[in-house]
């Protein structure tokens, strides 16, 4: 613990004089190089539930990511027949980390892939973190520092959006034994509780309420609750140029604490409600 304080107050030192910092500067490289090792080993995250409403965000590791962009130069890396130049490299030796990679998937350094994570031909950023025996399908993509929970399933072509400016910005948080239905988008750092299932095609950002479509109460914004089904819908709302329906996500269902549906019965469920996983 005092070794982690340590490296946080450097890492603010740094971020203090970052206009003075350049590729050059060995020490600093080597100082925000140990606080991204930190989070691709999962040792640290840039943010985690506090409790049941509340997101800790660990604004120092924000800082240590914006501030490798600024000691590192541009570099080609060969794999295979690909080549890419960026400031970032990819992540390597999955096999001992017990993550499965397809041809086609690729993540970058400082992100952390817990074992028995699958990535189909994907994509994860720096500062994200995805739990233990997640599957992260095709051409789904997971944002800088957004944080996924274990055996979750990001169906195909998911979005999860990232965020890094301004630092202390919350990400978009995913929790354990999530169901993200294909083509969804979940930004601007929107909450998806703990066992819940998005219908395909959502749009859950922080400003997208969330209504109960048995009482039409609205929920909140931005959040779908632990353990229930919520699939895309619309409301009315009335402006000067007339009636539009703006996006909203609907809670059609709600699942018993640990209830875990297979997926036939799921897609009934949602079937019954014009979405499908």
């Amino acid at each position: 613990m005092l070794e982690l304080h340590d490296l946080k107050g450097r890492i603010g030192q740094l971020w203090s004089n970052r206009s003075l910092l350049s590729e050059h500067d060995a020490e600093a490289r080597e100082t925000v190089h140990e606080a991204i090792d930190l989070l691709d080993r999962g040792e640290v995250r840039v943010a985690e539930m506090r409790d049941a409403e509340e997101v800790l965000v660990n604004e120092w590791l924000m800082q240590a990511i914006l501030l490798l962009f600024k000691v590192s130069s541009m570099e080609t890396t060969e794999m295979g027949p690909f080549e890419y130049a960026d400031k970032i490299p990819l992540k390597t030796r999955y096999h001992a980390k017990g993550v499965r990679v397809v041809p086609g998937a690729s993540a970058r350094w400082g992100s952390h892939l817990a074992p028995g994570v699958v990535l189909m031909p994907s994509y994860v950023n720096i500062g994200a973190y995805v739990g233990a025996n997640t599957m992260v399908d095709t051409w789904a993509t997971v944002g800088s520092c957004a944080q996924v929970g274990k055996n979750v399933h990001l169906s195909g072509g998911v979005g999860i959006g990232g965020v890094l400016e301004p630092p202390g910005a919350t990400p978009v948080m995913v929790g354990d034994e999530c169901l993200i239905g294909s083509r969804c988008i979940v930004a601007e750092g929107a909450r998806v509780g703990e066992g819940s299932v998005l219908g395909a095609g959502c749009i859950l950002t922080g400003s997208v309420p969330v209504i109960d479509a048995e009482t039409g109460w609205e929920l909140g914004r931005g959040s779908v609750p632990p353990w229930c089904v919520a699939v895309s819908g619309t409301r009315r709302r009335t402006f000067n140029g007339g009636d539009f329906g703006l996006p909203c996500v609907l809670v059609v269902k709600r699942l018993k604490p640990g209830e875990r549906h297979d997926k036939a019965r799921l897609n009934e469920v949602l079937r019954e409600h014009g979405s499908a996983a």
